[in-house]
């Protein structure tokens, strides 16, 4: 019983860490969008440290990672 309670606090508070590291970084990638810095890189560092707890997280990083590759081909495919 005592066991359970603690697995399921460990479990609750990794949530709630991640969620804040997460997050925090996320919007520091937000606010580079329009300040001075790499937005570029700090955002998707964001959303895997979110996706290491959250599932939409892992979604979304999965969606941004398709769409990069997509328009990095893209771009290939063009005539110089």
């Amino acid at each position: 019983m005592v066991k359970e309670t603690l697995r399921a606090s460990y479990t609750t508070g990794r949530k709630i860490v991640v969620g804040i590291i997460g997050f925090t970084v996320l919007l520091v990638g937000f606010a580079l969008l329009v300040l001075p810095g790499p937005a570029f890189i700090v955002i998707p560092l964001g959303l895997g440290i979110l996706a290491a707890e959250f599932t939409w997280a892992r979604r979304w990083l999965q969606r941004l990672k398709d769409e990069s590759s997509r328009i990095l081909h893209r771009s290939d495919d063009k005539p110089a």
